[in-house]
This record gives structure tokens, C-alpha cells and sequence, in this order.
């Protein structure tokens, strides 16, 4: 922690400085971070549960929010919060009445309530407009692209969406992302299974990491005989089938693995990944020069497919700028709100 907001450098007679919170509610879990209204410095940072505005029931967002801001804000700290910003994965800055902004809203202000933090100045958005203004400058217009479990990109405009492409889930889209990817993998493996596709590793590290007894993986006591590729297959597909479908981009990581190993098999689906995220950002009409800011397990700083897609974006004259997550730009749209009411 950077300090501790509960006790301030200060004479006894100068004011509290004001504080601001940001909240980061994605898929996976929910991150509020603690700052000073005056220049964002971080103070105070919690986590909790998921934070889907959507697919999370709405007492259950309460409370994970709730538990987030707990953890960032000292209870002796919680009258200084001027603003809160939070950007939510399936919610939207751009339309109030949506059911996910409308959820968001609701949760954030009764977490609030519930910990003792005044409702003041509350901005509610998405979690990619919040990972678009955690870029360098806290730009209000360009393109954002994320490519994590799922693949969607959006046109930001005055800090809001104007436009998306994909987004649209595992079974209708997501394409390029790190389910697309685990599916691919699978996919790789059945063929070689039944003859349809050519030798990779994948098949031998999909099944382990799937659970498979080792008597029937390519290298196992059963050979890789037409009986032995017939019990690969029949193991395989009840483990995939009982999972819920998203579970298959944990084997994304897998895929980079293997590519790094010069399977020419992993290679295409890794190539294809970053051709198909090019397709999604090229969808948006984007002008040279443009800004894109992505974010996103697989665009990271050592991301599989960071160096592909930056040479894509490259000759669409474009540039990758990439951002942890969305606590930062939460944070700048916190200040910026406080600083516009004041």
C-alpha cells in the first residue's frame, strides 16, 4: 500500500484531503483501488468475487463490491470519498436504462451505503471504457480491443462506446480469444485422434491437463494404435463436454507452450488467433494513427499473441498500447468527475 489514507501528513487544523475510488468489476473478480482526488496516487487496494453486471445475481454484485471497497478504503477514510467510477463487464456507459448499467448502479450504491462511503458523484461504465482511459493521458477517444477468455472491440468516443465488434460469447463468437484458442487446441487433438489432422504435441498436453489416464495419451501403454487414438477420444470427450464451455481457455496457455516448441500445429492456431483479432479491430473503421489500447490475458507484456498482432496493427498504421486493467482509468474517471462538479 502507498499509505495510509486514515493518517494524512497534515497539521491537525488543515482539511482531509479528498479521495476518490475506482472499481475494476470484471469476469473473474472485482478490484477497487483508494486514491488522492488531487493526483491519483494509489492508497488503498481490495479484491473480491466476480463483478459481470449481467450474469452475476445482484445481491451477490452488492456484495463483492461491498468486500472490494472495504479492503481499499479504511473505515476512518470512507467520509473522504468525494467520487466513485467502476466499469463493469456487461454494463455500458452509453445507455443508463440497459439492464447492466442499471444493475451496476444499483450494486455500487448499495455496497456503498452498506460500508459507510457517501453516495456522492457516482460514474458507472463498462470495464473496456475503463481499460481504454488506463492508457498514458487518460484518452477520451480511439479504439479499445480485449482478448482474454473472450475477444471484443469497441470505438470509444468522448470516453463512452460507440461501437463494438464481437463480444458476442463462446457459442456465436469470442473469436480469437483464449476460449477460441482452448477449442482450437482440443480440436487439434481429436484430429490427430481420428486421422483428420496432422502430428502436435498438443493432443499429449491437452489430455494431460484434461485428467486423462496415462495408459491411453499418444505416448501411453496403449500406443497410438487406431484402438489407442479410439480411447483417447472416448476419454476426451465426456471430460470437455462436462465442463462448462469458457473452462476451455485455460488451455490457451497450452497452445503458446507448444508454439514455442515450433509445433507447426499450435502455430497456426496462435496465427490465425491474431489474424482474427485484426479482423475485429480492422471492423471498427480504425484511421491511421489511431490510438488501440488493449488489455487482456493475451495481450499482455509476455502475451501469446502480443508481437502478431502488434506487426498486424502495424501495417494498418497502427499501434498497440497496452494496459493492466481498468483500476487506473476507474480512478482518472473518478477525479475527472469530482474535478467537473467542482
Amino acid at each position: 500500500m502507498a499509505g495510509d489514507p486514515a493518517r494524512p501528513q497534515q497539521s491537525p487544523a488543515e482539511p482531509a484531503p479528498p479521495l476518490v475510488v475506482g472499481v475494476d468489476a470484471g469476469g473473474t473478480r472485482t478490484r477497487a483501488v483508494l486514491a488522492a482526488a488531487a493526483d491519483g496516487r494509489v492508497l488503498g487496494e481490495g479484491a473480491a468475487g466476480p463483478g459481470n453486471a449481467l450474469t452475476v445475481p445482484l445481491p451477490l454484485l452488492t456484495a463483492h463490491l461491498a468486500e472490494a471497497v472495504a479492503r481499499a478504503v479504511p473505515e476512518a477514510a470512507r467520509g473522504r470519498v468525494v467520487a466513485v467510477a467502476g466499469g463493469f463487464a456487461g454494463a455500458t456507459g452509453t445507455a443508463e436504462d440497459e439492464p447492466g448499467h442499471v444493475n451496476a448502479r444499483t450494486a455500487l450504491k448499495d455496497a456503498l451505503r452498506r460500508i459507510g462511503v457517501p453516495a456522492g458523484p457516482i460514474v458507472v461504465g463498462s470495464d473496456i471504457e475503463a481499460a481504454f482511459a488506463s492508457a498514458p493521458g487518460t484518452p477520451a477517444d480511439g479504439l479499445a480491443l480485449v482478448a482474454g477468455t473472450g475477444a471484443v472491440a469497441m470505438r470509444i468516443a468522448g470516453r463512452r462506446r460507440t461501437a463494438t465488434v464481437d463480444g458476442d460469447g463462446w457459442l456465436l463468437g469470442d473469436d480469437g480469444s483464449g476460449f477460441w484458442i482452448g477449442r482450437q487446441a482440443v480440436r487439434a487433438a481429436l484430429r490427430m485422434a481420428d486421422g483428420r489432422g496432422g502430428a502436435t504435441v498438443l493432443a499429449q498436453a491437452v489430455g494431460q491437463a484434461l485428467g486423462l489416464p496415462a495408459e491411453v495419451l499418444p505416448g501411453g501403454a496403449l500406443g497410438w494404435s487406431r484402438d489407442g487414438r479410439e480411447g483417447y477420444r472416448m476419454h476426451l470427450l465426456p471430460v470437455v463436454m462436462a465442463e462448462p464451455p469458457t473452462r476451455l481457455a485455460r488451455l490457451a496457455p497450452l497452445v503458446a507452450g507448444a508454439a514455442r516448441e515450433k509445433d507447426p500445429v499450435a502455430q497456426a492456431i496462435l496465427d490465425e488467433a491474431a489474424d482474427q483479432l485484426t479482423d475485429t479491430v480492422r471492423a471498427l473503421g480504425p484511421r491511421a494513427g489511431e490510438r488501440v489500447v488493449a488489455t487482456g490475458g493475451l495481450l499482455g507484456p509476455e502475451g501469446p499473441l502480443t508481437a502478431a498482432l502488434t506487426a498486424r496493427l502495424r501495417s494498418l498504421g497502427l499501434t498497440l498500447d497496452g494496459v493492466a486493467d481498468g483500476c487506473r482509468g476507474a480512478v482518472a474517471l473518478a477525479r475527472i468527475e469530482y474535478e467537473r462538479r467542482g
